[in-house]
């Protein structure tokens, strides 16, 4: 039996406290910037500002992917956004993105400037910019189409709700970590029954839809996000497995989860990337300036 304390909502909510749990300190019901500071600009026509967060990964894995195709004008600047110091409340970035969520794309390639944000759109942008893992027209087109919203809609209830309940909130109750486990559940099988008949969501080929849906759901079966994996019984989902597995050998994969990443092995993390060479050098380089040139 539960042993939740029963909550009678109020006839009007009001924000007079934080909620508590990781990332208390950044929620708040109200849009809009905090503070002024204007968005760092490198280089390359693609300016990308960001965190290695699932959504985050979706789109550096894209920009490594079309670099890796020869596309050389997908050369890019990732620039890091701290969410936790409230980063994407900045006035510079809420012009770039009003929702203040990572990532953030400005293409500065031609006359104007052209601002994208939400991962998908961001992902659906760059496929139809360079016209790449995106089929043309036709049933594949729809169905790479169709796996790719999927995600957008489907990962709030892996993130925002198992994710928040079973790993963030300041105490965990038995009635939403059922509910929203029970949910991903579900959509592990469905994916897992797709994967069952296909070697990628679209088909035979890997596209956007791939590159959307791997970061949640990979890192979730593979133990990467929210230490959850024997919780949810992810070894039940071996097609799901496979497909992980496959994806994660990809070179341009391996790059774009680096990018913008600040946890983990140090290995793992590249907190900037402005050229393809920053891969080559030494991560203590990359994270500590002014350790650049010692052993």
């Amino acid at each position: 039996m539960s042993s939740e304390k029963s909550y009678t909502p109020p006839k009007v909510w009001t924000w007079d406290k934080e909620s508590g749990g990781k990332f208390a300190n950044i929620n708040r019901p109200v849009a809009g910037a905090t503070h002024e500071k204007d968005l760092p600009v490198g280089r390359h026509p693609l300016q990308l500002y960001s965190l290695a967060t699932p959504n985050g990964v979706k789109v550096t894995v894209m920009l490594e992917e079309l670099l890796a195709l020869g596309h050389g004008a997908a050369e890019y600047d990732a620039w890091l956004i701290r969410i936790n110091d409230g980063d994407q409340f900045g006035s510079g970035f809420v012009e770039v993105n009003p929702n203040s969520k990572i990532p953030a794309l400005m293409d500065r390639s031609g006359e104007t400037p052209v601002r994208v944000f939400e991962s998908g759109a961001i992902l659906l942008y760059l496929a139809e910019k360079f016209d790449a893992f995106l089929p043309r027209s036709g049933p594949e087109r729809a169905e790479c189409l169709s796996w790719l919203f999927w995600q957008m809609g489907s990962a709030p209830f892996l993130g925002g709700g198992f994710g928040h309940f079973y790993a963030y909130a300041p105490e965990k109750f038995e009635y939403p970590i059922n509910r929203y486990a029970m949910e991903v559940k579900r959509q592990l099988d469905v994916l897992d029954r797709r994967l069952s008949e296909h070697r990628f969501l679209a088909g035979n080929d890997y596209t956007v839809a791939d590159m959307a849906v791997w970061p949640w759901y990979g890192a979730l079966v593979k133990g990467q996000i929210y230490e959850a994996g024997e919780f949810l019984g992810v070894h039940e989902y071996k097609h799901v497995l496979r497909w992980t597995n496959e994806i994660a050998t990809r070179p341009a994969v391996q790059r774009g989860r680096k990018v913008n990443r600040t946890w983990g092995d140090p290995a793992s993390q590249l907190h900037e990337r402005h050229d393809a060479s920053d891969f080559d050098l030494k991560t203590q380089d990359k994270l500590d300036p002014s350790s650049a040139g010692k052993p």
